[in-house]
This record gives C-alpha cells, sequence and structure tokens, in this order.
C-alpha cells in the first residue's frame, strides 16, 4: 500500500506542476482554456486519490495524526509535495 500512496503523491506532485506552471500558462497567455480544465481535471482526481490513500495509510500503519496533517498540508504546496512522496519512498527502503 505504501508503494501505491508513494506513486499517487509523485504523481500528485507532478500534475500540481503541471497544472500552475503548464496549463495556467496555457490558460492566460495562449488563450487556450482547455489546457486548465484537462490538467485541472487529472490533478483533482489525484488530490480525492491522494487523501484516500492518507486516510487509508494513516488506518494501516498507525500513523500519528501530526504525520498525516503534514503530509496533507505539504501536498498543497507545489513543489514541497515531492516531499511526501521522497519521505514515503525513505519508509519503504527502510522496511526492507
Amino acid at each position: 500500500m505504501l508503494r501505491i500512496f508513494q506513486q499517487i503523491a509523485l504523481w500528485e506532485a507532478i500534475s500540481t506542476v503541471i497544472l500552475f506552471f503548464v496549463a495556467m500558462p496555457l490558460k492566460y497567455i495562449a488563450k487556450i482554456p482547455e489546457a486548465v480544465k484537462v490538467a485541472g481535471s487529472i490533478h483533482g482526481f489525484l488530490v480525492v486519490l491522494f487523501v484516500v490513500m492518507l486516510i487509508m495509510c494513516w488506518s494501516e500503519y498507525k500513523w500519528t495524526l501530526k504525520r498525516v496533517a503534514t503530509y496533507f498540508v505539504l501536498s498543497l504546496i507545489p513543489i514541497v509535495s515531492f516531499w511526501v512522496e521522497r519521505d514515503l519512498k525513505k519508509q519503504i527502503a527502510s522496511k526492507k
């Protein structure tokens, strides 16, 4: 489950960067509003998956509320959200 959550965290972070730094400039500079509709929908779906997996991992691995809240808050900040993926990768490596 951690590997799946780690992958979702990575793709959620990437989708945030794409939304802010590719789709939004396309919408406002190139006048292509569809870019935000597509990227925003994908990003929204990944955010929902991220939250669902966060809750599932919280329950499965008995994570502290502090850790869950930290992961959630960091997932909201572009670029910083990559830290969640790296932290999960470290946790997976330490379990081997």
